[in-house]
């Protein structure tokens, strides 16, 4: 291929994918404007190293360049924030019984639902928003977060009990905001 149709490869492969990267920045950053950032340098890295890319799923490609740049902007920027749980918080994660916890979620508002997918520590928050908003398969996640496809079903699966138990808590009499 000739460089110079690169930027128009460029354009026709990658860029239709804006939206997903900065969904994805933005729940793995929180904050619209990191967001920004994120998808900008991803955006950047992604033209860099296009030359590189032979075909395939260009969708897949450009998240795992969000992904690794999102990481880094939060390990430079956040130290702070756990990006899983422990094995300790893990054993404390319970499974409410089925219909509760269905009934609590379709009876979510929005707000709600989006608070509790912030709560979620980083690694479980990107699995959740790749499969459940963007609609990626399980191999696709593993592929963008370089985790075999059990630990992606595992983590999504800790992922939704984390949701329902916080989403349980927050639709009781009572339970916080």
């Amino acid at each position: 291929m000739d460089e110079q149709d690169q930027p128009a490869r460029f354009d026709a492969e990658i860029m239709p994918h804006l939206d997903a990267a900065y969904n994805l920045a933005r729940w793995l950053t929180r904050n619209e404007h990191d967001a920004q950032d994120v998808v900008q340098e991803a955006f950047l890295r992604a033209l860099k190293f296009f030359g590189g890319f032979r075909g395939g799923n260009s969708r897949s490609w450009l998240l795992t360049i969000v992904r690794n740049t999102a990481y880094s902007w939060l390990e430079k920027n956040r130290k702070h924030e756990p990006l899983t749980l422990s094995d300790e918080q893990l054993s404390e994660v319970e499974d409410p019984a089925a219909d509760a916890a269905a009934a609590s979620i379709r009876n979510a508002d929005r707000d709600a639902v989006r608070k509790a997918l912030e709560e979620l520590p980083v690694g479980f928050r990107e699995v959740t928003i790749l499969r459940e908003l963007e609609g990626l398969s399980y191999k696709e996640i593993a592929e963008i977060t370089g985790v075999p496809m059990g630990t992606v079903m595992s983590r999504l699966a800790r992922a939704r009990k984390e949701l329902q138990k916080c989403l349980t808590a927050r639709l009781q009499p009572g339970g916080r905001p």
